[in-house]
């Protein structure tokens, strides 16, 4: 069995995070681990609390990891502190982590921010050049490129821009009203659009997490780039379209939809 870790958040109510990982590396048949780099007091309407693991703690965890059930692939979520960034950063290095999916989390889908302002950087210089691939939506491709992004053409350029400065492939999510759900790759010098029929679905809590996941087990499995992105937005759309309605914000997905009852 292939094996997954993920370094990310826990959120209490199951939709994002941790929690979202995990569920999304079971239901697509692979053994998942996970780092939390955070708590979180958070729900479908909101975060109202965040306490951070101390970077130790979270060398450590790596550590158990690392020395025991080496991943096949790595999938990073919320890392809210610059310490804590520097210590996974170097953990990854130490170990020769492999298949790294980066998913540059910095607001979370009910507005509020994940990533402290002076954590940014870090995360830019330590972090994002060891991805293979990194999952900036619209607002975060913005502050990686440097760039106003309104139009498909300059959802390319933002691609090909971060990915040049930062050396991974770059897939851009144009699920910000940018257009129908289609997302952009940028991987090696090609340019791959991934067309989604947009899905009149409100209930969009974890929605990054869980591709990013999904891609991470793509490339575990040792699909190509863009075949673990295809089956990951596949995987994507079937949760969003059993319109599970959960919470009085913005509700979870149906990660369990592909397990039979």
């Amino acid at each position: 069995m292939k094996t997954v870790l993920t370094i990310a958040g826990s959120d209490c109510s199951g939709g994002a995070g941790i929690q979202a990982d995990l569920k999304t590396i079971t239901s697509l048949g692979l053994y998942g681990m996970s780092v939390i780099t955070a708590l979180t007091a958070q729900n479908t309407t909101g975060v109202y609390g965040i306490q951070n693991s101390s970077p130790e703690f979270v060398a450590k965890q790596l550590d158990c990891v690392f020395q025991d059930i080496f991943p096949d692939a790595v999938k990073i979520g919320m890392v809210s502190e610059k310490e804590i960034i520097k210590v996974i950063a170097e953990k990854l290095k130490e170990y020769g982590a492999k298949n790294i999916t980066l998913d540059p989390v910095m607001v979370a889908t009910s507005g509020s921010r994940l990533l402290a302002e002076d954590a940014a950087d870090t995360l830019a210089k330590e972090l994002l050049p060891l991805a293979a691939v990194m999952t900036p939506n619209i607002p975060e491709a913005e502050i990686l490129g440097g760039m106003k992004i309104t139009s498909p053409k300059q959802m390319e350029e933002a691609a090909e821009k971060i990915s040049c400065k930062y050396h991974g492939a770059v897939l851009v999510k144009g699920g910000h009203a940018v257009n129908d759900a289609n997302d952009v790759l940028y991987n090696h010098g090609e340019l791959t659009w991934f067309n989604g029929k947009r899905i009149e679905n409100p209930n969009t809590h974890g929605t990054g997490c869980t591709l990013s996941s999904a891609i991470a087990c793509g490339l575990a499995e040792g699909y190509s780039m863009e075949e673990s992105v295809r089956r990951a937005k596949e995987y994507l759309s079937g949760a969003l379209s059993t319109d599970l309605n959960l919470g009085k914000g913005s509700g979870p997905l149906n990660h369990c939809w592909r397990i039979e009852k």
